[in-house]
């Protein structure tokens, strides 16, 4: 999708607003050219505040990008373009992000067994009004455009024994990962079927990166 202009984009300066090596991983792969910054946005937001688990990940993912906007532009050469992203797994409008200890994993995916379940994330990309590359959708600031968009997948994961679940959250896979388990690797022998961007489901909708960026860019 962006081979076209990718010697282009990778001329600029653009940041991955993320500390995900999931996500590292999949802009790698299509040989875009970045750096890394990690948010640093406490992420305790009320989920009770919001209407849907949508509108929750919409806030999360700006709020971790805007905090490293704050950083990167503020001082030294801005980014031609800042990419920020949040992934949550929710089941109904119950929503799960990153355990936090093992028994909260095993309650995670106890949850999920026997179900299907949707993994939800917000991408975030900021540039600057002044770039020659960009158009975003949306003013920020006097200085900033933003352009945000959603993807949805589901999916399904059988009934799972006891003893699978505790067995998989012991390998330490489960505790970086929204949900508690990770598709790329182990958990994915937890996942009998897909519908949608499998790469969502990592934590990266790459696809539809790739046509949002094609969209705003100017190249």
């Amino acid at each position: 999708m962006l081979q076209p202009i990718l010697h282009q984009l990778n001329s600029k300066k653009i940041i991955l607003a993320s500390s995900s090596p999931r996500r590292k991983q999949i802009l790698g792969n299509i040989n875009l050219k970045f750096d890394t910054a990690k948010s640093n946005f406490e992420e305790n937001l009320d989920k009770g505040s919001f209407s849907s688990p949508l509108e929750y990940v919409r806030e999360t993912a700006k709020q971790k990008t805007l905090e490293v906007v704050e950083r990167l532009f503020s001082c030294g050469p801005s980014p031609d373009l800042l990419i920020g992203a949040d992934t949550i797994v929710t089941n109904g409008n119950n929503i799960f992000e990153k355990p936090s200890s093992k028994d909260h994993a095993i309650e995670m995916i106890t949850s999920l067994s026997g179900n299907s379940h949707k993994v939800l994330t917000s991408v975030v990309l900021v540039t600057p009004k002044s770039s020659d590359v960009f158009r975003g959708r949306v003013s920020l600031d006097d200085r900033l455009d933003i352009t945000q968009f959603e993807e949805v997948s589901e999916v399904i994961m059988p009934d799972l024994p006891e003893n699978v679940i505790k067995s998989y959250v012991e390998t330490g896979e489960a505790m970086d990962k929204a949900g508690g388990y990770g598709i790329q690797a182990i958990g994915g022998s937890l996942i009998s079927g897909i519908h949608g961007d499998y790469f969502n489901v990592m934590g990266f909708p790459l696809h539809r990166f790739c046509v949002e960026l094609r969209n705003i860019c100017k190249l």
